[in-house]
C-alpha cells in the first residue's frame, strides 16, 4: 500500500521500474546528444543569471535526476532556461550592488523559495494555474525575454561596455559605443556565428552550440588570445574546481525582497514548463499530471539549490533533442545527467578558456528561437484584445523590466476576465421552424416566440454582475415592441453555484416582472435551484416564478398555459 502510495508521488520512478529493454540504446544516444547540447547552454545561461559558469553545471545534475524521478512527461527536460535566468538576473542584481558573493547567495535563496512555492501549489493542487498566463501574455513575455537577453549580450559581443540597467537604455547607447569596441573579440562573435549558422544549415542534427564552443575554446587557448584582450570566463570570476559559497556574511533580512519575485518565477517557469510537456506528451500519445509537474519542478529547483545552483525550468531546446532523438523515457535525463557530473568532476579546468563572447552569441542563438513577431502579429487578425494583451506584455518588459512587465501583463489579463464577467455577451433566444431553440440574428428563419422574451446571459451570476443582470433584463422587457407575458431566463448558462445576493436579486426581479404582469421561468438546473431558493425564501410560493427542466419543457408549459388560458376564455364568451 505505502508503495503505491510512493509511486503515486514518483511517476518518473513508476515509468522507470516498467521499462522495457528495446529502449535502452535509444535512451543512450539521447542522453548523449541532450548533454551535448546541454553543456554549453548551461554554462551561458549561468553568465546570463550573473553567477560563475561552473554553477550552471550545478544546476543540471541533481534536477535533472530529481525530475526524472518525480515528473510525469518522459520527454521533458530540465535545466537552466533563458526566461529563469533573466527573471534571476533583474530580481538580483540591485540587491547584490555588485558583490559576487552575495549575487550568488541571493540566487541560491530565490532558488530555493521558487521550489517552495511550487511544492505548495501542488499541495494545493495549483496545477491550473497553468492556464493563468494567457497565450497572449507569454507571447508577448517571451518576445520581450528574448529581446531583452539579445541587446543584453550585444555588448560581450562587440567587447565594450553597456552599463546601463533598461534595455531601451542600452539600445539607445549601443551606436555610440561600437567604435570602442575589440576588433579581436568582434572576431571570435562572428567565428561563433558562422560556425552556427554553417550547422544548422548543412549539419543539422549536431550539436550546434557545442562544436562552436568547443572550436573558439581551442583557439584561444592554442593561441593564447587572453593576452591580446579577449575576454574568457576564467578572466571573469571562474574557479576552478568546485567552489562553495559562504553564509556567513549573508543577511537574512533580505530574503523579504525574493519571496514575491520567488512566486513570480514559480508561475512563469511552471507555465513554460507545463507548455513544453503538454506538447510532447501530445505528440508522444500519453498525459501530464499538472499537480504532480509542479512537485517535480519544485523539487527540482530545491535540488538545484541545494547544489548551489540557480532556478530551472522545462527547457525547450533540449527537449526537442531528447524527442528527435527518440527519447522514450526518464532515463534520458539520468544519463545527460551522469555526463555533466563527470565533466563538473574531471574536466572543469579546460572551461576557463571559454570565450565570453562566444557564450554571447551562443546566447543570442538561442534567443532568437523565442522570438515569434509574426505570431505576435498574427494575433492581430484573430482576436484584438488579444493582440492588445500581448503587446503590453512586450512592451512592458522592455521598458520596465521582467518582472514588472510580467506583474502587470498578468494584472492585466485579469482585468480583462473580470471585465467579461462584469460585462458580458449575451442573446436573444428564438426556434426555427422546427422548434428548435437559436440565439436571433444568425439567420432570419429564427424568430421570437410571441409573447415569450428566451434570455441567456453568457457568465456565471454573482455578486458583482447579478444587478447588471437584473438590469438588462428590465431593459429589454421595456425596450420590447409589444411587452412579453413571459420572461424565460436559461438559468444552465449562469446558475452555477449558491450565491445569497445572486438569489435575492432574482427575487427583486421576479416582484419587478410580476409587477407588469410577467411571469418569470428559469430553465434548467431545477434540483439545484429548487433547493437553493428554499434554504433562501422557505416562505416563497410555487406560482411566483417557475422552475422547469430545461427551455424546451419551457416553451411547452407556456403553449399549454396559453392554451388553457384561450379556452377558459372561450367558455367564458359562450356562457
Amino acid at each position: 500500500m505505502s508503495g503505491n502510495v510512493l509511486l503515486n508521488y514518483m511517476p518518473g520512478l513508476k515509468n522507470l521500474l516498467s521499462y522495457e529493454k528495446s529502449w535502452l540504446k535509444q535512451d543512450i544516444k539521447a542522453g548523449l546528444s541532450v548533454a551535448a547540447v546541454a553543456l554549453p547552454v548551461a554554462i551561458a545561461y549561468a553568465e546570463l543569471a550573473g553567477v560563475g559558469a561552473i554553477v550552471g553545471l550545478y544546476s543540471c545534475v541533481l534536477p535533472m535526476i530529481a525530475y526524472a524521478l518525480f515528473g510525469s512527461s518522459r520527454q521533458l527536460i530540465v535545466g537552466p532556461d533563458a526566461t529563469t535566468c533573466a527573471v534571476i538576473a533583474a530580481v538580483v542584481v540591485p540587491l547584490s550592488a555588485g558583490n559576487p558573493e552575495l549575487h550568488w547567495q541571493l540566487t541560491i535563496v530565490m532558488t530555493l523559495m521558487m521550489g517552495g512555492w511550487c511544492l505548495l501549489a501542488s499541495k494545493f493542487r495549483l496545477g491550473a494555474l497553468a492556464d493563468l498566463l494567457s497565450h497572449p501574455i507569454l507571447t508577448g513575455l517571451l518576445n520581450g525575454v528574448a529581446v531583452t537577453i539579445i541587446v543584453g549580450q550585444l555588448g560581450k559581443v562587440f567587447g565594450i561596455q553597456l552599463n546601463e540597467e533598461q534595455v531601451i537604455e542600452k539600445i539607445i547607447a549601443l551606436p555610440g559605443r561600437i567604435s570602442e569596441g575589440h576588433l579581436l573579440t568582434f572576431g571570435i562573435s562572428v567565428l561563433t556565428l558562422v560556425i552556427l549558422m554553417a550547422i544548422k544549415t548543412f549539419r543539422r542534427h549536431w550539436p550546434a552550440p557545442l562544436v562552436a564552443i568547443v572550436i573558439t575554446t581551442a583557439l584561444v587557448w592554442a593561441t593564447s588570445a587572453q593576452q591580446y584582450g579577449i575576454a574568457t570566463i576564467g578572466g571573469v570570476g571562474f574557479q576552478s574546481g568546485l567552489p562553495v559559497v559562504h553564509w556567513g556574511s549573508f543577511q537574512p533580512a533580505l530574503m523579504r525582497d525574493l519571496v514575491i519575485p520567488a512566486l513570480n518565477l514559480a508561475l512563469v517557469s511552471f507555465v513554460s514548463l507545463m507548455l513544453t510537456a503538454r506538447s510532447f506528451a501530445a505528440k508522444n500519445g500519453y498525459d501530464i499530471n499538472a499537480d504532480a509537474e509542479f512537485r517535480a519542478l519544485g523539487l527540482a529547483n530545491l535540488m538545484s539549490g541545494l547544489s548551489q545552483g540557480f532556478a530551472i525550468s522545462g527547457a525547450d531546446s533540449r527537449t526537442a533533442v531528447n524527442d528527435s532523438s527518440g527519447g522514450k523515457s526518464q532515463l534520458v535525463s539520468v544519463v545527460a545527467a551522469v555526463i555533466i557530473g563527470i565533466v563538473v568532476l574531471f574536466f572543469t579546468q579546460p572551461l576557463q578558456y571559454i570565450p565570453v563572447s562566444a557564450l554571447g552569441i551562443v546566447l543570442i542563438y538561442a534567443s532568437w528561437s523565442l522570438i515569434d513577431l509574426r505570431g505576435l502579429w498574427s494575433l492581430r487578425r484573430r482576436n484584438k484584445h488579444a493582440f492588445r494583451l500581448a503587446c503590453f506584455t512586450f512592451v512592458c518588459v522592455l521598458i520596465i523590466g521582467v518582472i514588472q512587465g510580467i506583474g502587470l501583463a498578468v494584472l492585466l489579463g485579469l482585468l480583462q476576465f473580470l471585465r467579461t464577467v462584469f460585462r458580458p455577451s449575451e442573446h436573444l433566444l428564438g426556434t426555427d421552424e422546427h422548434g428548435m431553440i437559436h440565439s436571433l440574428g444568425n439567420t432570419t428563419d429564427i424568430k421570437m416566440i410571441p409573447g415569450v422574451l428566451m434570455y441567456r446571459f453568457n457568465s456565471p451570476l454573482t455578486y458583482f454582475n447579478v444587478a447588471y443582470f437584473k438590469r438588462r433584463v428590465l431593459n429589454l422587457v421595456d425596450g420590447a415592441a409589444r411587452q412579453p407575458k413571459w420572461v424565460v431566463i436559461d438559468a444552465v448558462a449562469c446558475f452555477t453555484h449558491q450565491d445569497i445576493s445572486v438569489l435575492a436579486t432574482i427575487n427583486e426581479l421576479k416582484r419587478d416582472l410580476k409587477s407588469r404582469q410577467i411571469t418569470l421561468i428559469l430553465a434548467g438546473r431545477k434540483t439545484e435551484l429548487t433547493r437553493w431558493f428554499k434554504e433562501s425564501r422557505p416562505t416563497m410560493k410555487d406560482d411566483d416564478m417557475i422552475l422547469v427542466p430545461d427551455l424546451y419543457l419551457a416553451i411547452r408549459l407556456i403553449h399549454s398555459t396559453e392554451s388553457m388560458n384561450e379556452g377558459e376564455q372561450g367558455d367564458v364568451e359562450l356562457t
